[in-house]
């Protein structure tokens, strides 16, 4: 029998994939939605708030780990010297400006204001963190006479200067009421010339390694708080950020990602619409599962901020603070939260605006202000006189561009990397806690609980061998479906077998109750049998078996970013089904056993389904990648996995099998990473290389032990 099945094992790997789908007696017509038309940031982003504490800490984990994997920053890069320049103080009545560069990464500098308040202060001061936004010009913002009347004339601001400029308002303002203010440029804007402004990160390299113009705008931020809080007269533990529109977007994601800030205002950003229209505040995996109201959920529980306007923020009040008022509830801080829409205004940060933002930022800074704090006149400084760079003071001519920051980029986390290559139990609990915490970030999926799967049951036919049944599964609320054909011989023991093939049910089956002949041994042992048709294989893609999936097709080929920062990508669906199987099989009445085999694209399907399955799986069989992610060269390549260079490769993930038993069948010696796994843990014998044409027949039989 065993040299039977290896022939016929053989015979199947040669001619599996020109094998066509039998048809079904009843053919059912998919209603899997990621099939019907992509998430975009202009859709309606609800969040039902998480009011048990535990349940959000955990889901706070999560969503910022999440964040941090998008951006390129798990694990953070190591710091660089800020080697910061402070210069060319411009005097004013109640407070100085100053101009200051310092770099986040070797070459790459931040460049931006320092307003210091003049009134000599008991102690350290309070600072604000103010990124400017997508306003013209940024940090240089200048409106004409004229403009700046109409805005008066409606209301929105009461002084000419105010009028102009809006955000040198702030900044003096914020210097008058006592507080240290550091005025940043986002990438591309005023002074920060070395990237043009969403540029230089969108090519699929990039992608394979996290490189993205959110995440080095986002690091930029991080270093900028590093940089105000290292100043001698600062308060570290005081100190809050604030912006409007794309500056509300870098507001609330460093206070996501990074406990320090004290107080967040994030202006007309906050919403369960739009979520933000540029490539800096868009990255693949960022807002796949979540959105804007829970990433500003977790500056919970310190004080959060908000206004709205005649925008993509109008009703911020119905639909957003109630849920955040819900959180901060539970955690027992409910007045710390408050959001305030002007549908008369449109999309601003004005002096109405500001004057709501001076007022919390007293409050929860201890400023001492009276409420209502109203902002004072001011002496605006010409642009040209606020720019950083001057004959004394050049650009350093070790600046980078995109190219020159992407290759050091590359090179930090390729040290980072294999430092974590495991070689004892501690260095195998850090190598699971990042790369494992990557593979979340970039499946975005686990193993559902019982209740969360839907289950349909279509069609079922009775064989000689076994019963067979044709289901449709998928998860309580996503409108996902994954269809399987589920096998039971008459001699079940409680054992199910996954298995999934690249090529779907039709390499596996004649018919819906047909077992080709790699099925038959596990049947023969009383071993039930799932197999599916994941993501886009068999039965399962668009258009009977195109391998298309949809897209935003013009912000898709702008930014794959606008397409896999809302929706999982191919690869991580098809392992996302996986989990599914994995769920019904465990829910089955009678399992006591998982075991998952992956056959031809299938194989890396299971292995990255395996490193998030846990214990849920006991042994797992996977045919290795003919590939590595470096291979993939285009973002529409069903084997984009972003991050899949970053961390390692397919082999780094498969790492995450440890100490579960493996047999991974390949040609090629397996990659050092996994091996170290298995040797840290002291599992070595759990890890097994298979020859395509060897050693399957034993395997099986182990398998089935």
């Amino acid at each position: 029998m065993a040299k039977q099945w290896l022939l016929a094992f053989a015979l199947f790997l040669s001619v599996g994939s020109r094998m066509l789908l039998a048809a079904d007696p009843a053919p059912y017509s998919s209603q899997d939605q990621r099939l019907q038309r992509a998430v975009t940031l202009d859709d309606y982003h609800p969040w039902v708030p998480v009011t048990d504490r535990d349940a959000w800490r955990a889901r706070a984990t999560r969503v910022r780990e999440q964040i941090l994997v998008a951006a390129g920053l798990w694990p953070m890069p190591p710091p660089a010297p800020l080697n910061s320049v402070v210069h060319g103080k411009i005097d004013r009545d109640e407070y100085t400006v100053e101009k200051v560069f310092f770099q986040t990464y070797p070459g790459f500098y931040v460049t931006g204001n320092l307003y210091r308040p003049k009134k000599t202060a008991e102690g350290l001061r309070p600072a604000v963190l103010c990124p400017h936004g997508h306003w013209q010009n940024g940090r240089f913002f200048e409106r004409s006479e004229r403009d700046a009347k109409k805005e008066m004339e409606k209301g929105w601001e009461k002084t000419l200067d105010g009028a102009r400029y809006p955000l040198q308002a702030r900044c003096a303002m914020l210097a008058r009421m006592g507080c240290v203010v550091f005025h940043y440029d986002m990438v591309g804007y005023a002074d920060s010339r070395q990237i043009e402004h969403g540029k230089g990160f969108r090519d699929a390299d990039a992608e394979l390694r996290l490189q993205s113009a959110f995440g080095l705008q986002t690091y930029n931020s991080v270093r900028a708080f590093d940089f105000l809080s290292s100043l001698p007269d600062v308060d570290p533990k005081r100190i809050g950020v604030t912006g409007a529109s794309g500056g509300g977007t870098q507001t609330f994601i460093l206070c996501a990602i990074d406990g320090r800030p004290a107080v967040a205002f994030p202006a007309v950003m906050v919403s369960t619409s739009m979520q933000g229209g540029c490539v800096c505040e868009n990255a693949t995996l960022l807002r796949v599962n979540t959105g804007n109201i829970e990433f500003a959920a977790l500056t919970a529980p310190r004080p959060l901020g908000m206004t709205g306007a005649n925008d993509w923020t109008l009703e911020i009040e119905t639909k957003g603070l109630p849920e955040l008022k819900a959180l901060y509830t539970a955690l027992r801080v409910p007045d710390l939260v408050d959001a305030k829409c002007f549908p008369t205004f449109e999309h601003n940060y004005n002096q109405v605006s500001r004057e709501r933002m001076y007022n919390w930022m007293s409050r929860h800074l201890q400023l001492g202000w009276t409420e209502p704090v109203e902002e004072k006149p001011f002496e605006p400084i010409s642009p040209k006189d606020l720019s950083v760079f001057d004959d004394a003071h050049p650009r350093p001519a070790d600046a980078v561009d995109a190219a020159q920051l992407r290759r050091y980029m590359s090179e930090t986390s390729d040290r980072q990397m294999a430092a974590l290559l495991p070689r004892d139990g501690p260095g195998l609990a850090e190598f699971r806690r990042i790369v494992g915490g990557a593979l979340r970030a970039i499946i975005n999926s686990e193993v559902p609980a019982l209740e969360r799967l839907t289950v349909k049951k279509l069609d079922l036919w009775e064989g000689k061998e076994c019963r067979s049944e044709k289901l449709v599964l998928g998860r309580a609320g996503t409108g996902d479906e994954v269809q399987a054909t589920w096998l039971v011989p008459g001699s079940w023991k409680g054992t199910v077998v996954v298995t999934v093939h690249g090529e779907g049910r039709a390499a596996l089956l004649d018919g819906p109750g047909d077992p080709r002949e790699p099925l038959r041994p596990l049947l023969s042992r009383g071993a039930a049998v799932l197999v599916p048709d994941v993501f886009l294989t068999g039965r399962a893609g668009s258009e009977g078996t195109q391998r298309t999936f949809p897209v935003d097709a013009k912000r898709h080929q702008e930014y794959c970013g606008y397409t896999f920062g809302y929706n999982r990508t191919p690869l991580a669906n098809r392992v996302h089904d996986v989990l599914t199987l994995i769920g019904y099989a465990r829910s089955v009445p009678g399992t006591h056993t998982v075991h998952l085999w992956g056959l031809g694209e299938g194989g890396l399907c299971v292995l990255l389904a395996k490193g998030l399955a846990g214990d849920a799986v006991l042994r797992t069989m996977a045919e290795g990648p003919d590939f590595d992610f470096q291979d993939v060269k285009d973002v529409n390549d069903l084997r984009f996995l972003p991050g899949g260079v970053k961390y390692g490769g397919w082999g780094a993930f498969a790492a995450l099998c440890a100490p579960g038993d493996l047999s991974v069948l390949g040609d090629s010696e397996l990659p050092e990473v996994l091996l170290a796994a298995y040797r840290a843990g002291g599992v070595e014998k759990r890890i097994r290389r298979l020859s395509r044409t060897r050693g399957w027949e034993a395997e099986l039989e182990k398998l089935l032990e």
